[in-house]
């Protein structure tokens, strides 16, 4: 351990309220931005662009994101991108505030920022271990993912909020606001030394890091079942995570207050599964937990499928959130306790690379099916499917052994 055991509370809670209020500030941005172009161009085509200028440059970032987590101060690299972002959007609110509203603009910031956010991904997740204790990073990923859910669920009020008495450009300021703060909780008071392999003169290239990086997920035996479990259950999660809202305007309604509630109700399951993560710490073998929290969410996205019920559509849908932190916080948790440190940026990054791209797959698939076959029926099919890979990662040995807490 990087900083003393009496320390770490302090420095744990300094990091999350900085984590906390960049997330806030970014996310409520985001949100602005979608709406805006949502509503100044009201085009498809134009929303299918802001939706890829998000994600397409985190994935191409997040290898070299991952060895740059390996080889720097990865606090001076949260502290960077941060910056990184505030400044983007700095600069776009300074462009409207002179008058531009121009769609590439708004494009351009939001692949930045994305960059920003592919360089911040791996260096939070590798960053943790150095002043948690082992036996605690369950319990501190959990309160962290509860934190991140209770901000997607305010982000968007606030921010819809902000855009009706604002100009853009001043909601914009929200967010280099927030970043500003993030830094400086960062930068003076959280005080993390650089990890072994930041503190020394590189041996090797960045492109060798790079290869070696993937050599090493090649080399250890879990990670290849770890991250193809994660990519399937990515792939097939995607009609419940995107296709309900159009699913509830087809069957029950295209009121907003419907699509309001449902991300209601599926934001206070996450906000609660996650302090049930933090509070159990899940079975001693996180594989088991993991398999527990696909099993509760297969059944939820098959009753999502047959539930003739508004309001009994809600359960299914706030139990298929509260599943959620029991399998993203012991999937980082397993990657933080196995895989040594200097890889540990390397790995998160290809972590951050499944999950943005898996996800964006499956609508790729499911969304053109969705105009041909009946939402209830892809619902059914993708939850029973999900069931299936049970079956495959349970009968993994070497995924169930990687799953055996490490002892401290």
């Amino acid at each position: 351990m990087t900083v003393s055991t009496t320390s770490w509370k302090r420095q744990t809670a300094l990091f999350l309220s900085s984590q906390t209020l960049s997330l806030f500030g970014s996310s409520l941005v985001q949100y602005a931005l979608m709406w805006h172009v949502t509503l100044a161009t009201k085009s498809g085509w134009a929303m299918t662009l802001f939706i890829l200028c998000g994600f397409v440059p985190t994935f191409l970032m997040s290898p070299f994101a991952g060895v740059w987590a390996d080889r720097m101060n990865r606090k001076k690299l949260i502290v960077f991108s941060d910056g990184m972002i505030a400044l983007a959007t700095l600069a776009l609110a300074a462009v409207f505030w002179l008058g531009e509203d121009a769609l590439w603009l708004v494009l351009l910031t939001a692949a930045i920022r994305a960059v920003g956010q592919a360089v911040q991904g791996p260096a939070v997740g590798a960053l943790l271990p150095q002043f948690v204790p082992t036996e605690e990073l369950t319990r501190v990923n959990g309160i962290s993912g509860t934190i991140q859910s209770a901000t997607m669920f305010l982000s968007p009020v606030l921010a819809g909020v902000l855009m009706s008495f604002w100009p853009l450009e001043l909601v914009l300021l929200f967010d280099v606001g927030t970043a500003a703060l993030a830094i400086g909780i960062l930068a003076l008071f959280l005080k993390v030394p650089p990890h072994d392999k930041a503190s020394r003169p590189q041996e090797v290239t960045y492109w060798t890091d790079l290869k070696l990086g993937f050599q090493y997920i090649r080399d250890h035996r879990f990670l290849v079942p770890y991250f193809a479990f994660l990519s399937v259950l990515l792939f097939l999660v995607a009609p419940a995570a995107f296709l309900t809202p159009l699913q509830v305007a087809r069957t029950f309604g295209g009121e907003v207050w419907r699509l309001t509630v449902i991300e209601m109700a599926f934001s206070i399951g996450m906000m609660t599964g996650g302090l049930l993560i933090a509070a159990w710490g899940g079975f001693k073998n996180r594989i088991h937990t993991m398999v527990l929290s696909v099993a509760v969410m297969a059944v939820c996205t098959i009753l999502l499928g047959v539930v003739p019920n508004f309001w009994v559509y809600l359960v299914p849908m706030a139990i298929f959130g509260m599943a959620m932190p029991f399998y993203n916080t012991p999937s980082a948790v397993l990657l933080q306790e196995h895989v040594e440190p200097d890889f540990l940026g390397r790995v998160f990054s290809i972590f951050t690379m499944v999950m943005t791209s898996m996800m964006p797959l499956g609508m790729l698939v499911f969304g053109p099916l969705a105009e041909l076959v009946p939402m209830e029926g892809l619902l059914i099919g993708t939850g029973a499917a999900m069931l299936g890979i049970l079956v495959w990662a349970l009968g993994n040995k070497t995924l169930v052994a990687a799953g055996e807490q490490v002892k401290v």
